[in-house]
Parts: structure tokens; C-alpha cells; sequence
């Protein structure tokens, strides 16, 4: 986490957090998700604006991780804005020397290879769990093919709760204030 951030943290303790605002897709790229684009549905239904500024990407994958129930978020200064995940928190590109780098730029080593009831690739790594990006599971097939990788099948909605991650913390905190709602309410 960069500097600016921790003492950011440390003068403001009680920012409240964000959730909704930011998704990472199945490819690796960030959107910020207004109001118009989080009425449109979860973030699968209206993914919002692609960011494309450099500068605010490599801050957001400094200062990405999650929390201790799985769920991803954006260290934002004092403001921890939670991430909806398309598919998995990490995305995975197969360098030209086959090792492995993050969305974010940071290096990993595989564990596992499984593969989703649609063709989807995925990599347990010493992170945690990612996608292979589309364009680089043709390396993945080769390492299959050579005898690298033996996939274990695996149903994609399985994933989240077999590896620990939430999908969506925007829907968790929805079902939160619906159960605190209906009990104060008793």
C-alpha cells in the first residue's frame, strides 16, 4: 500500500467505505460504475466507463486487496472502495518466459490449473485464484497438452466460496442492511 495512503488512513479513520462504484472484468481493465450504470443491473449487466488513465490503473493495483471475508477492494486514501469482480480477483498473463503476471503487475506461481463448465481457464497461484486472460490460454493448453497441467473441472459459481473470494460486495452489503432492516423493524 503506498505511503500517501497509509497516513491518509491514519488521519481519517472513519471514512465511510464504497461499494459499487468500481469493477475489474474477466480481461484485467477497471470501470467506474456510476449511478445510471449500478441502477442498470450488477456489474456483469452494466459494466460502466473503462478507466484508461494510466496513472490512476497503477495506483489502483498498488493499493488493491482484500479484506477477511474475500472481498477485494481499492485502497482510495482514507476510503476503501470495494471492487465487483466479473470472474475472479485476479487476472492472469502468460509472459514470453511462461511465468505468470497479475492485472495489477505483480508476479505469481501457479499451483493449479482448473477449468470452468465454459471453457474458462483459471490459475491457483501463491495470490490467490485468477482467470487466465482469453488471448493467453492457447499457452495454457499448450502446458495441458505437454503434460504440465492435468485441469480439474470445476463449476465457475462453485469458485467464490471454494477460494474465498465475494464476486460482488455491493450485493453483500445490500443483504446486510436488508437483515438489520427487518430486525429493527421486529
Amino acid at each position: 500500500m503506498d505511503d500517501i495512503v497509509k497516513q491518509a488512513l491514519a488521519k481519517w479513520p472513519h471514512v465511510p467505505h464504497c461499494y459499487g462504484w468500481l469493477g475489474l472484468d474477466a480481461r484485467g481493465h477497471w470501470h467506474l460504475r456510476d449511478e445510471a450504470d449500478q441502477a442498470r443491473g450488477s456489474f456483469v449487466q452494466s459494466k460502466g466507463a473503462l478507466l484508461q488513465h494510466d496513472k490512476l490503473i497503477e495506483f489502483i493495483g498498488r493499493n488493491y486487496e482484500a479484506d477477511a471475508q474475500g472481498q477485494w477492494f481499492f485502497q482510495n486514501g482514507p476510503q476503501r472502495v470495494y471492487v465487483e469482480l466479473e470472474c475472479a480477483p485476479w487476472v492472469w498473463r502468460v509472459q514470453p518466459d511462461q511465468t505468470l503476471q497479475s492485472h495489477t503487475g505483480l508476479r505469481a506461481t501457479a499451483t493449479d490449473c482448473l477449468l470452468d463448465e465454459l471453457g474458462r481457464v483459471y490459475l491457483m497461484t501463491d495470490l490467490g485464484l485468477g482467470l487466465v486472460h482469453t488471448s493467453d490460454v492457447p499457452d495454457i493448453a499448450a502446458a495441458v497438452d505437454r503434460g504440465q497441467w492435468q485441469p480439474l473441472h470445476v463449476q465457475a459459481s462453485d469458485l467464490p466460496l471454494r477460494y474465498g473470494y465475494v464476486l460482488s460486495p455491493a450485493a453483500v452489503q445490500c443483504e446486510i442492511g436488508k437483515v438489520l432492516r427487518v430486525e429493527a423493524a421486529s
